[in-house]
C-alpha cells in the first residue's frame, strides 16, 4: 500500500452566518511537494489555512496529517503535528524582542533559564542563508510591517515543521532575496518538507510550485500540475474573467505639486537624511526599497503625521500646510496608508461611514451640526458600485471585508474628490490580480486627470508597471529618480540591498 499523504483535507466546510467561506474542499499535500493555493481576495484561502492551523473549527470535514486525524480547533495540536504557518496578518508580541518572539513556545516553561545563545546562533545562520535579516534585539512592535513579516517567516523556519504554510512570503523582499528564499524552500522540500505557498505573484507560483489549486467563492475550481497551465489560465480561474493590465498613456508633466528639499526627519533606522524629491502633476514617482529604510518616515511626512526637522516641504507654489491632517485633506492631498486595517479604516464602523471618514465636516455630510446620513448613504452606494467594493450591504462592518475590498473602499474615499496630490503606500500589498488591475487603473486615471502621485511600494513589478520614474531609498537616503524605460528589475533590486547605490 502507498503511504498516506503528508496532509489531507477531506470535505472541509466553514460558514460565517450566511456566508459559505469553504464549501466541501478536498486538498492533499505530499512530502517534498510545493503546492500553490490561489484565489482572489475573499475566496476562502485564509479561512481554509486558519482551519488547518486550528484557529477556526470547521463545520464539516476532517484534516489528516500522515494519515492521523488532526484535532480540530487547537493550534497546539497543529504545532505538535509539525504545521508551521506564516500568517498574512502578524501574531507577534510587540513588547518582546525579535529573539524572544521566535523562541516563544519552543522551550518548556520549567527550564531555569532560556537557551538563548544556541537560538541566536541558529537564527544567525538562517538569516544568512535566506537573506531575511532582522535585528534580533529590537522590540517586535518597533519594526516596520515588512520586517515583522520576516520575523514571522523566521519563526516558522526556526521550528522543525513537516508542513509549512506561507502566505505572501515575498511581499517585502528584493528579487535577489526572493531568489535566495526560493533556493532555501526548494532545499527544505528536497528534505521532505511539504510547502503550501499562497501568493498573488503568478511568476513566483510558476517558478516555485509543482501543483496549483484555485479557490473561487469558497469552492475549489481548479487543480492541476503547474507545468500544464499558463499564467493567463490561472488568472482567469481566480477571478472568472479575463484580466487585462491597464496601459499607461503618454502624459505631459505638469507643474511640481510636491517638493522636498534637503529634508531630514525621523529617528533610528527609519530616519531620512537630506532627502530631495519632486513629483509633478500627471506623473507617478515610485519609491522602491526594502521595508525599514525610511519609507515609514516619508509616508508620515507626506500624510501630515510628522514635521521635518530640517529642510523644506512645499505643496504646489506655496509652503506645506501647517494645519495638520485636516488641512492637508482640505488642500487636496489624498492618503492611501500602508496598513489599511490600522490606519485606513475603522473596522467596527459600517462601509458607508468609512467612505465618509474624511468628509464629516463638509457640507456634503453635515448641515447645522448634524450628519446627513441619507446623503452619506447615497454617496456610499454610488462609490460601492463605481469602485466594485463587494460587501453584503453598505451597513456591513468594514472589518468583515476582504483585504482587496477594504483597499478599494479606501481608494473610493480618497480618489472620488479628485485630489491633486496622492500618497499611495503599498496600495496592492496582498491583493489578487483582479484587484491589482483595478487599483492600478484607478491610479492611472488620477494620473490622466493631472494628479501627482507618490507611489511607495516594495513590489518592483508594480513600480515598473505604472511609475513614470523610480527612486530607490536605502538607509534613509533617496537616489536620484530614473525613468522607467531605463530601470530594470535586477539593478533596482541590488540598489535596494545597498549593493549598487550609484545607478539604476
Amino acid at each position: 500500500m502507498s503511504a498516506a499523504p503528508l496532509l489531507e483535507l477531506r470535505g472541509v466546510t466553514k460558514r460565517f452566518g450566511a456566508l459559505l467561506a469553504n464549501d466541501a474542499i478536498d486538498l492533499s499535500l505530499e512530502r517534498g511537494e510545493v503546492l500553490a493555493l490561489l484565489g482572489e481576495n475573499g475566496a476562502g484561502k485564509t479561512t481554509l489555512m486558519s482551519i488547518l492551523f486550528g484557529h477556526y473549527v470547521a463545520d464539516g470535514g476532517e484534516i489528516l496529517i500522515g494519515g492521523e486525524v488532526l484535532p480540530a480547533g487547537s493550534p497546539k495540536a497543529a504545532l505538535d503535528a509539525g504545521i508551521g504557518m506564516v500568517h498574512q496578518h502578524f501574531t507577534l508580541a510587540g513588547n518582546l524582542s525579535v529573539l524572544d518572539n521566535i523562541m516563544l513556545g519552543t522551550e518548556p516553561l520549567f527550564l531555569p533559564f532560556q537557551r538563548r545563545r544556541p537560538a541566536r546562533e541558529r537564527l544567525s545562520a538562517l538569516m544568512e542563508e535566506t537573506g531575511l535579516t532582522v535585528p534580533l534585539d529590537e522590540p517586535a512592535g518597533a519594526l516596520s510591517i515588512g520586517e515583522q513579516q520576516r520575523v514571522e517567516l523566521l519563526k516558522a523556519l526556526f521550528r522543525d515543521a513537516r508542513v509549512l504554510i506561507l502566505d505572501e512570503p515575498t511581499a517585502v523582499l528584493t528579487p535577489q532575496q526572493s531568489g535566495r528564499l526560493f533556493v532555501t524552500l526548494r532545499r527544505l522540500a528536497e528534505q521532505g518538507l511539504g510547502l503550501i505557498f499562497i501568493s498573488h505573484k503568478l511568476d513566483e507560483v510558476m517558478t516555485l510550485s509543482g501543483r496549483v489549486a484555485v479557490l473561487r467563492h469558497g469552492r475549489k475550481v481548479m487543480e492541476a500540475a503547474t507545468a500544464s497551465i499558463t499564467k493567463a489560465e490561472l488568472a482567469r480561474a481566480m477571478v472568472d474573467r479575463e484580466v487585462a493590465a491597464p496601459v499607461m498613456q503618454p502624459k505631459a508633466a505638469g507643474d511640481p505639486v510636491l517638493r522636498l528639499r534637503k529634508v531630514s526627519a525621523g529617528s533610528g533606522r527609519e530616519r531620512l537624511h537630506e532627502v530631495d524629491l519632486a513629483v509633478a502633476g500627471g506623473r507617478i514617482l515610485g519609491i522602491a526599497g526594502v521595508s525599514g529604510n525610511g519609507q515609514r518616515t516619508l509616508q508620515q511626512l507626506v500624510s501630515g503625521m510628522l514635521s521635518p526637522e530640517s529642510g523644506e516641504m512645499r505643496l504646489g507654489d506655496g509652503p506645506w500646510p501647517s494645519g495638520g491632517t485636516k488641512d492637508l485633506v482640505r488642500r487636496g492631498v489624498g492618503r492611501i496608508p500602508e496598513d489599511r486595517h490600522r490606519d485606513g479604516v475603522v473596522g467596527d464602523m459600517a462601509v458607508f461611514e468609512n467612505m465618509a471618514l474624511e468628509r464629516y465636516d463638509t457640507p456634503a455630510c453635515r448641515r447645522f451640526g448634524l450628519l446627513r446620513i441619507g446623503a452619506m448613504r447615497e454617496r456610499a452606494k454610488a462609490l460601492r458600485e463605481r469602485y466594485d467594493v463587494r460587501s453584503d450591504t453598505i451597513d456591513t462592518p468594514t472589518r468583515l471585508l476582504s483585504g482587496g475590498n477594504m483597499q478599494k473602499l479606501i481608494l473610493a474615499r480618497v480618489l472620488e474628490d479628485g485630489p491633486g496630490l496622492i500618497l499611495a503606500a503599498q496600495p496592492t500589498r496582498g491583493l489578487d490580480v483582479g484587484a491589482v488591475a483595478q487599483i492600478h487603473g484607478h491610479l492611472l486615471e488620477a494620473r490622466g486627470r493631472g494628479a501627482a502621485i507618490l507611489l511607495i511600494s516594495e513590489d518592483l513589478d508594480e513600480l515598473l508597471a505604472i511609475s513614470d520614474e523610480i527612486s530607490v531609498i536605502y538607509r534613509g537616503r533617496l537616489a536620484p529618480p530614473v525613468a522607467r524605460a531605463d530601470a530594470h528589475l535586477g539593478k533596482l533590486g541590488l540598489m535596494m540591498a545597498g549593493e549598487a547605490a550609484d545607478a539604476a
